[in-house]
Order: structure tokens, then C-alpha cells, then sequence
């Protein structure tokens, strides 16, 4: 490694054009290796810090927008009362319409009854209270929590009422707006940045409907399995007790989302990490082998004072894993400070929740970026190693001499 590393500083140019060059490739691997994963980890993260670990749907079809559970509340105290299970809490997303003395506010209208766990994250003013509920006509407004965008379009804070019109199904005529007291601020899990989003008690929305009918349907029930069972236990027992129902652990949803709407990012990172690869065999193959030729007679005169085959086979790959290491160092802070920008572009895309990241560090992640450079340090030294194996010294130095 020392004879190898006065060899690269008698050629700084040279050396300093390998390294910054795999510095760049590898940079870029090493995006496309937290690309690869980025949005399945960051995802499981996502549903695990809801508290929920089983979701309980009608179909298996997506989570929103396909059919709805009817009877929820009934199914919720069923599923509760397994031993298997801790909490079932119904959820339905709804459209709603808010206005704080100006023109009404479209936002998405989640009705669900807090329980012990709540899956949202307060930032102002109080939460939901536990016990539900005052009657929508009833001299005290309901309580409403509102995510961050909507109190700053609405420009109101907790405390202050708001008027808000229900959409209580598709066939039914829109209702008179409904006051609500404004009690908190929150931040929920799977907002967008553009999001406006509240929630409300499935009770209240029931009672601003005009009963239950229709708006007892939930979109999904929302199960915590109780400690010492786990989700897979959750599951089985509900589905001996409603084989109607189709529930799903979170790694069954991560597994099937990676399967359909993650592959995309799966594949360009496949793709993109192999060119990245090519092109780094490519630079380091191509600077040995003009360095090697280059020095064909100070490698014969080496060889006739004594140095073994192996020995400048081996000062060559030196050489490569100095070029590469030392550029492979450089990668990982310049990679962390491309992905978070990468990061902040592609979350701009419409939909995408705001506390989700395309890349995120593993480090199985550092591993395998180490193991590819490795793999491509070996290569791209193969070709420059054959060359000074067979280097034929006394015809080499009758050249030089010539």
C-alpha cells in the first residue's frame, strides 16, 4: 500500500481525477441503495407509528376508496372483545366543506372515535376528548381537530368555532353546515404538504347526519393487537371469528405495496446503480491501464531488481482500492446531502404524505455500498494486472534503453 500510494502522488492529476470521479459514482450508488428501500421502510414507519397494527377491511381492495365496512361499530366491539385483540376503532374518510366567516373550505373529513391510541400527533390547543358525545344540535359545538394548513387558511385557533357542511353520502342532499369548536392543532401521519385535513368524532358526524344509516360505514377498522399476541395472532382470530372480513398485518400492506406501487422506484434504483457501477469500473480500468502502460519500463526495472509477479499485481490493485476507498469516503457525505435534496424534490409529487421519504439510511444500505465498490475496485484492476504479469522485462528494458 505505501509503494502503491507513492505511485498515485507522483501523479496527482491523475489521482485526483479517479477519486473524484467515484466520489460522484459513488454518491450516486449510494442514493440509488437508500432509493431502493427508501420508500417500503418509510412506509412500515409510517403505519407503525399510528399504533395500529392490523387494519380490517370489507374487500381486499386499497384501504380508501374502495368498499366500505357497514355496521362498523357493531364489528368493532365484536373484534374488541377477542382476547386477541386490544382496541378496534372504525375510521371513514368523508368530504367536507369549512368556513370561519368567509368562503367555505374543501378539506377531508376523518370520523373517527378516539380510543387510547390516537393516530395523530398534536401540536396546539387540546385533544379530542375520549368520551363522545355532545348531540350536534346541542348548546355546547362539538370539538374538532384540524391539521396546520387548514387553521391557517381558515385563519382560526383553538377555541374558535367553525361551520361545517358534512357530505353524508352520495345520494343524499347536502346538509346545513354544523358548528364545531375548534380544540386543537394536529399534524396527521399521512398528509401531504397541500393537505387539509380534520378530524371529528364517527358519534358527532352521526349525529350531524341525522342518525346512523349510512354513516355507521367505515372505510377500515383500525386494530391494536393486545401484548403478548402480536398482529399475526390479531388476525387469525379475527378471521375465525368474521370470515367475511379480510384483515391484513402491516407487513402484509408494506409486502403488497412494494409488490405494486413501490416496484417503480425498486427498478429505476436497479438501473441507475448499475450504470453507476459501469461507469466507476470504467474510470478506475481506464486510469490503471494508461498508468500501467505508461510505467511499463519503471515495472520491468522493479521486476529485474526482484519483485515477484504477485507483488506488482498487487501494487496495482493497491493502487485501485486506494483510488476507490478514498473516493468511496467522499460519497457518503456528498450522497446524505443528494438524497435530502433528491428527497425534497420527489415529495413534491402530488398525494405523497409529508412525513414520507423516498430515501432513508440502512445499513445493509453502507454494507452493500462498500461490497459494490469492493467488487468494482477488483475489476476494474483485473485488465492492468494481466499486463504487468506478463510484462516480458528484458525485451521491455531493451526498449527503454532503444
Amino acid at each position: 500500500m505505501a509503494f502503491a500510494t507513492r505511485s498515485l502522488v507522483r501523479q496527482p492529476a491523475r489521482a485526483c481525477v479517479g477519486v473524484v470521479g467515484i466520489a460522484a459514482v459513488g454518491a450516486l450508488l449510494f442514493d440509488m441503495l437508500l432509493l431502493s428501500r427508501g420508500l417500503v421502510v418509510s412506509f412500515r414507519d409510517l403505519l407503525d407509528g399510528v399504533g395500529f397494527d392490523v387494519r380490517v377491511l370489507a374487500t381486499d381492495a386499497a384501504p380508501i376508496g374502495g368498499p366500505r365496512l357497514p355496521d362498523a361499530s357493531a364489528i368493532a366491539r365484536e373484534l374488541s372483545a377477542l382476547p386477541e385483540i386490544a382496541e378496534a376503532v372504525p375510521m371513514r374518510v368523508t368530504d367536507a366543506e369549512v368556513a370561519s366567516g368567509g368562503r367555505p373550505i374543501a378539506c377531508a373529513l376523518v370520523e373517527m372515535d378516539p380510543g387510547r391510541r390516537r393516530p395523530w400527533t398534536l401540536v396546539a390547543g387540546s385533544d379530542l376528548p375520549g368520551a363522545m358525545p355532545q348531540s350536534a344540535g346541542g348548546e355546547t359545538a362539538p370539538p374538532l381537530l384540524v391539521n396546520r394548513r387548514l387553521a391557517g387558511a381558515l385563519g382560526v385557533s383553538p377555541g374558535q368555532t367553525v361551520a361545517v357542511r358534512v357530505t353524508c353520502g352520495a345520494e343524499r342532499a347536502a346538509m346545513r353546515p354544523t358548528d364545531f369548536r375548534v380544540v386543537g392543532v394536529a399534524d396527521f401521519p399521512f398528509d401531504s404538504a397541500a393537505d387539509m385535513s380534520a378530524v371529528a368524532s364517527r358519534a358527532t358526524v352521526m349525529a350531524t347526519c341525522g342518525g346512523v344509516g349510512e354513516a355507521d360505514q367505515a372505510d377500515m377498522l383500525l386494530v391494536a393487537s393486545q401484548d403478548g399476541y402480536g398482529a399475526d395472532a390479531a388476525v387469525s382470530a379475527i378471521r375465525r371469528r368474521r370470515p367475511d372480513l379480510h384483515p391484513a398485518t402491516n407487513d402484509e400492506i408494506v409486502a403488497r405495496m412494494q409488490q405494486q406501487g413501490f416496484s417503480y422506484f425498486r427498478q429505476i434504483s436497479a438501473v441507475l446503480s448499475t450504470i453507476t457501477m459501469l461507469f466507476g469500473f470504467l474510470l478506475i480500468a481506464v486510469l490503471l491501464t494508461v498508468s500501467v502502460n505508461q510505467r511499463l519500463a519503471e515495472i520491468a526495472a522493479v521486476r529485474a531488481l526482484g519483485f515477484s509477479r504477485g507483488r506488482v499485481a498487487a501494487d496495482v490493485l493497491s493502487q485501485s482500492a486506494l483510488l476507490v476507498g478514498t473516493g468511496g469516503l467522499l460519497a457518503l457525505p456528498l450522497g446524505a446531502a443528494l438524497s435530502v435534496w433528491l428527497d425534497a424534490i420527489l415529495k413534491k409529487m402530488p398525494g405523497i404524505p409529508a412525513a414520507l421519504h423516498f430515501f432513508v439510511f440502512e445499513p445493509r444500505a453502507l454494507l452493500l455500498h462498500a461490497v459494490l465498490l469492493a467488487l468494482t475496485a477488483v475489476l476494474a484492476a483485473a485488465y492492468p494486472m494481466v499486463l504487468v504479469t506478463r510484462l516480458p522485462i528484458a525485451a521491455t528494458l531493451r526498449r527503454e534503453v532503444v
